[in-house]
């Protein structure tokens, strides 16, 4: 199963593709269409109402769709089809490294598979807890002798280091205790590049050939011990990299990619008709550069109160989460030697158990869906020295 559509759709897929690779011969074969003398400005209309109307999925494939027909109806639809920030809607693959809404938290769910040790993200379509969803993420977890790696793909069959559909992955060390989220893809200007063994790993099969395919660090997770024993949730503490301490506050601003800088090998039809023409990579980026120096944004999970009647320690996950779990956490920003404000008293991440292997992911601006997916991630190991 890839993005944008469901694996009963192989033929409608296939058509996809067809028309939306950039060759010169698809161009001149829409060109012969009847489509090709629709007046722009009825074109417009016409997909500003499929816009409008196909809000939520499975409906909002025909928006996938359209994009994926020709160069001009592409550029439309782009400029149409607004950021998550903005709709709080997911439409196209990047929108999973994109901030989520500011007002709202995006609901989620995670489905786990223990024989596979893969992991599922799916958008919520109803307000049940879980339901048919609409895949956004895989994780596959890899087990060394002194660590443990995730790798993060786009395509729920697809979750090998050096798969097409790699966008990132996480490492802990030997303890469980500290783990480390990496982006295959520049997240920012000025992006910390680790060099190591597998950097070559995770995305070198889509990068362009001017971009280095590389390990940058977006997020640091920390585990310490848990002062409220058994009953109580773990201390997390998190240093979003890629995320400046500014950015939670009033007219706040988080770096947000705006494209998959990609080449044609190995890429798959969402990737393509997203990718920048621009060699420069920072065009693929929004958000100004100078904010990356101000300081990164930390994160820290929201203290739990002791309920008189359950006897227990407790957080309002407002019916989200039905499972006590020591894994159950609620993220707030962190004042960080400054006074706190109302910004800092926002759920920013909750994450939380509903089942044996089924666990809820709700997210909010500034975080995106890849980055809470690896925050979440975390949690899954076991962490004895924390227990």
């Amino acid at each position: 199963m890839k993005w944008g559509y469901g694996s009963k759709s192989r033929c409608r897929q296939s058509s996809v593709v067809a028309v939306a690779e950039e060759t010169e011969g698809i161009d001149e074969v829409f060109v012969e269409s009847c489509w090709a003398n629709l007046p722009l400005e009825l074109l417009r209309e016409v997909l500003m109402r499929i816009e409008d109307t196909e809000s939520k999925w499975p409906l909002r494939k025909s928006v996938v769709a359209c994009s994926g027909v020709c160069r001009s109806w592409r550029e439309i639809m782009k400029e149409l089809v607004k950021t998550p920030e903005v709709s709080g809607k997911l439409t196209f693959p990047i929108s999973v490294k994109q901030p989520g809404p500011r007002d709202t938290l995006l609901q989620c769910f995670i489905k786990r598979n223990q024989t596979t040790q893969t992991y599922h993200l799916y958008l919520s379509l109803t307000q049940a807890l879980a339901d048919d969803g609409k895949f956004l993420l895989a994780a596959r977890k890899y087990r060394k002798a002194t660590c443990t790696d995730y790798a993060i793909s786009l395509d729920a069959n697809e979750t090998s280091k050096g798969g097409g559909t790699c966008i990132g992955r996480l490492r802990s060390n030997f303890l469980g205790t500290k783990f480390t989220a990496y982006d295959s893809i520049l997240p920012y200007a000025g992006a910390k590049l680790v060099k190591s063994r597998s950097t070559r790993l995770v995305g070198s099969k889509q990068m362009y050939s001017r971009v280095p395919a590389g390990n940058y660090e977006v997020a640091h997770i920390s585990y310490e011990l848990n002062v409220l024993g058994a009953r109580g949730p773990r201390r997390m503490h998190c240093v979003m990299d890629a995320i400046p301490a500014s950015a939670i506050k009033p007219g706040g601003i988080a770096p947000t990619q705006v494209d998959f800088p990609m080449g044609n090998s190995g890429s798959s039809l969402p990737m393509r008709f997203l990718r920048s023409k621009s060699s420069r990579l920072e065009k693929s980026l929004s958000g100004p550069i100078e904010t990356q120096r101000e300081g990164s944004l930390v994160l820290k999970n929201k203290a739990p109160r002791w309920h008189e009647q359950l006897q227990c320690w407790c957080l309002n996950f407002h019916g989200r989460v039905t499972v006590a779990s020591v894994k159950n956490f609620q993220l707030v920003a962190s004042p960080e030697n400054g006074a706190a404000g109302p910004e800092h008293e926002k759920v920013i991440l909750q994450f939380g158990k509903v089942g044996k292997d089924m666990f809820t992911m709700d997210y909010r601006y500034p975080l995106s869906a890849f980055q809470a997916f690896a925050i979440c991630l975390s949690s899954f190991d076991t962490k004895i020295a924390c227990e």
